[in-house]
């Protein structure tokens, strides 16, 4: 009689890898069929995303300028006090060496006195606060003592707001690299966008560009003066920087970024203004109607006040918008921000 034997049976874990390899493989052929292409975004997508990006990148940009003006208040602040330590130092050991020869001779002639022995052994401090023994000094020996001890508490609060500084120092530094990544990394996704065009499609962004900035050009003609002569002088030093490229954090004069420019032009008049958008906000007289504008009043755009730049009349400003453009003339229309406001300084 033939045998039967029962098949084989599979093993559980070759079950389990054959049902997910299945699985695996319908829903691969099921996202085959029902995904979409990747769409191409067009040219003017792209150019709106690369606004917004450089936008915000300029933002950055102007909180990176912040950061970088008042690390170098805070290492001048730090450098001064360091000095007046040194000095103070300096007058700290004169003082006590002239008490020294004056102990030095009372203990040759053996009139030293225990006051003074005491001094030599301990801080004046804790000897002046022993108020029974003062009358064992002579007058010109308590002057001497008091010398030494305000030059030491003077020294001592020099020391502490160093230290205080410094800390405040390594912080901003810190910032300042936070907001350096910031910047890039905007700029590396605009780019990243402008890179996914074709030549053809960049060239007609470059000549929309071009044509803007000629049609400002034209429309500044035969604009009102300035408020003075000195914001006139600040106008036209800006006005001689006309294409010069946009670089982030730069204040010229080969480069700028848009507050960099305006503080620079009103240093060329003798006109010193604070480094940041914000920060040259807070200053002058502020104009609220665009009507009463002057040309080389400084003008504020978006809620922030990330954007800065100089009237130029006709309802035109002359400024460093941002990455990839140059100085020039733009309708306050086109900015991409609301006008907040102007100042006159």
């Amino acid at each position: 009689m033939a045998s039967h034997r029962r098949p084989k049976q599979p093993s559980r874990t070759r079950v389990t890898v054959l049902t997910t390899a299945a699985a695996a493989a319908v829903a691969l052929s099921g996202n085959a069929a029902n995904a979409a292409p990747s769409e191409k975004l067009s040219k003017n997508e792209v150019k709106a995303k690369v606004d917004k990006l450089y936008e915000e990148a300029e933002k950055a940009t102007e909180e990176y300028d912040g950061a970088k003006e008042k690390q170098q208040k805070l290492q001048k602040e730090i450098s001064t006090i360091q000095d007046n330590v040194a000095r103070g130092q300096e007058q700290l050991n004169e003082l006590r060496d002239s008490i020294g020869l004056a102990a030095a001779a009372q203990y040759r002639t053996g009139s030293i006195d225990s006051s003074v022995q005491l001094f030599l052994s301990s801080s004046p401090d804790d000897y002046l606060d022993k108020a029974s023994t003062m009358d064992q000094l002579s007058a010109q020996q308590v002057a001497a003592l008091k010398k030494v001890q305000e030059k030491q508490r003077e020294l001592a609060q020099e020391r502490a707001e160093a230290s205080e500084k410094l800390k405040d120092l390594a912080t901003t530094r810190t910032e300042l690299g936070k907001k350096k990544k910031e910047v890039q990394a905007k700029l590396a996704a605009a780019q990243k966008l402008l890179n996914s065009l074709t030549a053809k499609e960049k060239a007609a962004l470059a000549a929309d560009e071009a044509r803007a900035s000629r049609d400002s050009s034209r429309q500044v003609l035969g604009s009102s003066s300035a408020s003075s002569s000195r914001v006139a002088a600040a106008y036209a030093a800006a006005q001689s920087k006309l294409g010069t490229p946009y670089v982030y954090g730069a204040s010229g004069p080969s480069s700028f970024d848009c507050s960099g420019l305006t503080s620079w032009a009103y240093a060329q008049a003798g006109i010193s203004i604070p480094r940041t958008s914000e920060a040259q906000a807070n200053i002058g007289t502020r104009i609220y109607s665009q009507s009463d504008l002057k040309v080389g009043d400084l003008v504020f755009f978006f809620n922030d006040l990330h954007h800065v730049g100089l009237y130029a009349g006709n309802g035109q400003i002359l400024h460093a918008p941002r990455t990839g453009t140059v100085v020039r003339y733009e309708s306050m229309s086109t900015i991409g921000g609301p006008f907040m406001f102007g100042v006159r300084v």
